[in-house]
C-alpha cells in the first residue's frame, strides 16, 4: 500500500509539471489512462483474451470508472494552480465524505461521534482555502470536485467488490476513460517537444498501472480496514515531492488543516475498527 500511494503522489506530481509545461490538460488525462489501459491489455490478454471485458456487473463498473475519470481530470486541472500540498489534503476528505455517503448509498449506520468526526474533517478544509481571507483561490473548487468525485468512485468500489477479476475492474478503468476522451485528446493534441515531456507522458499512465496492482495485491494479504490509514502517507510523499521539484513547501495553515483532516479520517477508522470487532 506504502508503495501505491508512492506511484499516486509521482503521478500527481508527474502531472503537475506537464500541465505546469503547458501540455493540455485533457491530453494529459487521456495518456495517464491510454498508457494505463495498454499495459492491462499486454499483461492479462494473453492468459485471459477478449474475458477481460466480460463483467457481471458492466453498468456499475462503467459508472465506476466514469467517477474516476472525472475525478482524474479535475484534479490535474486543479494542479494547473493549486500547490501539491493544498490539492493533496483536500484529497484527505474523501475518507469521510466516503462515511457520510455510505448512509445513504449503503445503508449503513454512522454514529454521531463519527459524524463529529466528519464535521471537524471539513473544519479543516476550511483552514486550509481559507474562505474568508484574500488569499482564497477559487480553483479549490476543482480540488473539492475532484474530492467528491473520488469519494464516488471509493463507493462504487464497495458496492461492487468482489464482482469481478482485478484484470476486468482495471479493464474498465482504464478503457472506458480512453474511448470518452479520444476525441478530446485528439482535438486539443500538442507534440511534445522533448524527450523528458514524452517520457513523463509515458510514465504517468505506467505509475497508475503500477499503483492499483500494488494496491489490489496490498488487499490480497490484509483487510481493507487495516490498510485504509496507509493513504495518509501521501502527505509525507506530496510535502517532499512539491518541496524538492517545485518549490513549494507546505505553509504553517496546509500543515494545520491536513493535521486535522487525518485525525478526523484516522477516528473514522479507529471506531470502524471497534464496531467490526464488536460484531
Amino acid at each position: 500500500m506504502l508503495l501505491a500511494f508512492l506511484c499516486f503522489a509521482v503521478m500527481d506530481t508527474t502531472a503537475k509539471w506537464l500541465v505546469g509545461a503547458a501540455v493540455p490538460v485533457l491530453q494529459v488525462v487521456w495518456l495517464r489512462y491510454f498508457v494505463h489501459f495498454v499495459c492491462t491489455v499486454v499483461v492479462y490478454a494473453p492468459t485471459q483474451g477478449v474475458n477481460i471485458a466480460k463483467s457481471n456487473r458492466p453498468r456499475l463498473q462503467t459508472v465506476r470508472a466514469l467517477f474516476l475519470l472525472t475525478s482524474t481530470a479535475l484534479n490535474f486541472t486543479a494542479l494547473q494552480y493549486l500547490p501539491l500540498t493544498i490539492t493533496i489534503a483536500i484529497f484527505f476528505v474523501a475518507p469521510l465524505t466516503v462515511c457520510l455517503l455510505s448512509i445513504p448509498v449503503l445503508g449503513e449506520k454512522v454514529g454521531l461521534k463519527r459524524l463529529l468526526a466528519v464535521l471537524v474533517g471539513f473544519l479543516g478544509v476550511l483552514i486550509i482555502v481559507e474562505p474568508w481571507s484574500q488569499r482564497f483561490d477559487p480553483h479549490v473548487f476543482l480540488a473539492i470536485g475532484a474530492m467528491l468525485c473520488a469519494s464516488g468512485y471509493f463507493v462504487m468500489s464497495r458496492v461492487i467488490a468482489g464482482v469481478d477479476e482485478n484484470s476486468t475492474v482495471q479493464f474498465y478503468v482504464s478503457g472506458v476513460a480512453t474511448v470518452l476522451l479520444s476525441p478530446f485528446a485528439y482535438y486539443v493534441w500538442q507534440w511534445p517537444d522533448s524527450w523528458q515531456t514524452w517520457f513523463l507522458l509515458c510514465l504517468i499512465g505506467s505509475l497508475g498501472m503500477l499503483g492499483h496492482s500494488f494496491l489490489t495485491r496490498a488487499h490480497q494479504y490484509a483487510q481493507a480496514s487495516v490498510l485504509a490509514p496507509t493513504v495518509y502517507s501521501q502527505a509525507i510523499y506530496i510535502a517532499l515531492l512539491s518541496w524538492i521539484i517545485f518549490k513549494q513547501p507546505p505553509d504553517y495553515t496546509t500543515v494545520l488543516g491536513t493535521l486535522i483532516i487525518v485525525s478526523s479520517g484516522l477516528f473514522i477508522w479507529f471506531r470502524e475498527r471497534q464496531l467490526e470487532k464488536a460484531t
